[in-house]
């Protein structure tokens, strides 16, 4: 739309703005009488935001203060820069109670995010450490989405400003060990959209105790330095080193009027037995801007306890729509999520069995090509042991035919054996006979022998007598000797002969033929053993390939969520509810166990004033809530005595 048409009527005289949100830039050309307010509402409508009652447009002065552009002054008026394009910052003025009640829009929780992770990096927020490392994984999951340890790479988050600087000097702890532990977090919220990492963001970051309250130095009638911080519930009193816990509180329920006079500032309490609460700031120009501050979130907090406008009904309406919307489709997104994860869970388990099955069929191809060269060499081993068998079987048959010769002649050297044995029998009484007849001979040549000794003795004595006598009985009794000595000769010669004669000699055809017949026994046997080859073929398993590459039965199809079903997401609801807390409690574990982690890793001389604040709560186990519960106690007439002693 052309800007003339949004300022109908008016001077065509225009000068050029520039807008900075904390995710943007915007120019515009704004016409020399236009308020406040048009502009501001130009802004809202070009980003979508109809929670405008929270925002502001910041400037800063010619006296170099931050100021915030009034609604219904012109803005050539207000006490803006003066260069060209005038610049502005679009920021959040005013803080809600209750982030996830009153929050509708995800454009204003968006903004609301962003500026409030600036105001915690930049350390006007205090947040401890722990607390830094859980929040700055809300932002990485706001800003990256869902962790994936296949892409995630380390030294990702190094670029990123995560965690306030007076964290990191805390602590002896590498960039890279900070990052870990951020990691291990942001993997922790998987599943979780943009909007709702912000929002969690949110609920953790308005329960600091410096969250949505604004400083002012102020001083007491004693001219006690301290702190004023206007919130969302009411006015806070701090000590000037000690902006974390306040001393003493007013809510607005209790403040009736508030006035400024130049540098003295009023609060006129609810109770009228109560004195005026009073303070004094530096100049009536901050003065005017607590002012400010205090009408506008008075406003709210009577706003916020009346029935909800027809505006703000049909905004959260519809943001109950969209987020039913929004969990019905983030349901079907899971559901088709998790089958998309069955389904490749099933395709990799499939591919699996392909590679398997692939594997087994090469190994049945490599058996199928060695059985094949197995057969070819046993059909060669075949034919071979076949050219070896009619050989054989050649050489079998002469074989039986030599021993049959053999036989015959066995069956004539059967009768000569018989006749020879006859013969040995024959001769061996011979041999017998003949051994008797010597030794019979032997001893009558000993008889002999003597004699001749008993003849010789009588011959010594009567040789001369018998002279010729022995001459006659030597003579005969030689030749008798020589006769024996021819005759045991002739008989041992016989013996011989008769005993070489006696021993059968077998023909070499026996032999021969009992060594064919081994041979061929074995021949036979080997040519049996021939005859038993295993089938070769491969019957049966090109059905086993088939059957085993069967291709696995269809995959259901989605079945997702109707549109219609609403009671059950009301159910998903309040199980979401009973989660968040036990997911809370889960936090709170994690928390202290990141703590009492790096708790000797802390550097003690780099401890601020606030971390000692922080850890003494901690120890005596107050919260920002119960600090300001007990800051509120007693009568108002009793804080303000207790303000002005301060």
């Amino acid at each position: 739309m052309p800007l003339r048409k949004l300022f109908w009527g008016r001077s065509s005289k225009s000068f050029p703005v520039k807008i900075v949100t904390l995710d943007a830039e915007l120019e515009f050309s704004l016409p020399w009488r236009a308020t406040g307010r048009e502009l501001f509402e130009l802004v809202s409508r070009t980003i979508g935001l109809r929670e405008t009652w929270y925002f502001g447009l910041q400037y800063e002065d010619s006296k170099n203060n931050f100021a915030w552009l009034k609604m219904e002054k012109k803005v050539q008026d207000q006490d803006i820069p003066r260069r060209s394009p005038v610049p502005f910052v679009f920021l959040a003025k005013f803080y809600p109670e209750d982030v996830s009640e009153e929050l509708v829009q995800e454009v204003t929780q968006h903004l609301f995010f962003l500026q409030v992770k600036q105001s915690i990096l930049s350390m006007d927020i205090y947040c401890p450490p722990e607390m830094s490392v859980l929040l700055a994984s809300y932002a990485v999951q706001a800003k990256f989405g869902d962790y994936d340890p296949a892409t995630y790479q380390s030294g990702a988050l190094a670029m990123e400003e995560l965690l306030p600087q007076r964290v990191i000097n805390q602590y002896q702890m590498t960039p890279e060990m900070w990052e870990e532990r951020i990691r291990i977090w942001y993997a922790d919220h998987q599943g979780m959209t943009r909007d709702e990492a912000e929002m969690e963001y949110l609920k953790i970051a308005q329960d600091l105790g410096m969250y949505g309250v604004n400083y002012f130095n102020i001083t007491n009638k004693k001219q006690t330095e301290l702190w004023l911080g206007v919130t969302a519930l009411g006015l806070n009193v701090y000590e000037s080193e000690n902006k974390l816990e306040p001393k003493i509180s007013f809510p607005w329920s209790e403040i009736r009027n508030i006035s400024v006079d130049d540098r003295k500032f009023t609060i006129r309490p609810t109770d009228k037995t109560a004195p005026n609460f009073v303070f004094f700031s530096k100049n009536s120009r901050m003065n005017k801007l607590i002012l400010d501050l205090s009408i506008g979130n008075h406003d709210l907090f009577k706003r916020r306890r009346k029935p909800d406008t027809i505006e703000v009904q049909q905004m959260k309406a519809a943001a109950r729509e969209e987020k039913r919307r929004r969990q019905i489709e983030k349901d079907k997104l899971a559901r088709e999520k998790h089958l998309r994860e069955e389904v490749e869970r099933q395709k990799a388990e499939l591919e699996q069995r392909l590679y398997q099955y692939q594997d087994e069929m090469r190994a049945a191809n490599d058996a199928l090509r060695r059985s094949e060269e197995t057969a070819e060499l046993l059909v060669e081993k075949s034919r071979i042991a076949e050219e070896e068998s009619m050989l054989l079987t050649q050489k079998a048959t002469e074989a039986e035919q030599e021993c049959q010769r053999a036989h015959i002649i066995s069956a004539k050297t059967q009768e000569e054996k018989i006749a020879m044995e006859h013969k040995v029998r024959e001769a061996e009484l011979l041999v017998s006979t003949l051994v008797e007849e010597g030794e019979r001979r032997a001893t009558e040549a000993e008889r002999l022998q003597q004699e001749l000794i008993r003849a010789r003795i009588a011959e010594k004595q009567a040789k001369e007598k018998l002279g010729s006598f022995i001459q006659s009985i030597n003579g005969s009794i030689s030749h008798s000797v020589a006769n024996s000595t021819a005759l045991n000769a002739s008989l041992l010669n016989a013996s011989h002969s008769l005993l070489n004669s006696s021993t059968p000699h077998l023909p070499a055809s026996t032999s021969i033929s009992h060594g064919l017949s081994g041979s061929t026994s074995h021949h036979h046997m080997a040519i049996g053993s021939t005859g038993d080859l295993p089938d070769l073929t491969l019957g049966g398993s090109t059905d086993a390939l088939e059957s085993s590459y069967a291709r696995p039965p269809d995959l259901m199809s989605l079945d997702l969520l109707n549109d219609t079903d609403v009671d059950q997401l009301s159910l998903e609801i309040e199980k979401e509810r009973g989660e968040y807390l036990e997911r809370s409690r889960h936090l709170q574990q994690q928390l202290q166990h990141l703590k009492s982690e790096i708790e000797v890793l802390k550097v003690e001389e780099n401890q601020t004033v606030l971390d000692a604040v922080y850890h003494e709560q901690l120890r005596s186990g107050e919260t920002k809530y119960s600090t300001l519960r007990r800051t509120r106690s007693g009568t108002t007439k009793t804080r303000v005595a207790f303000f002005e002693e301060l």
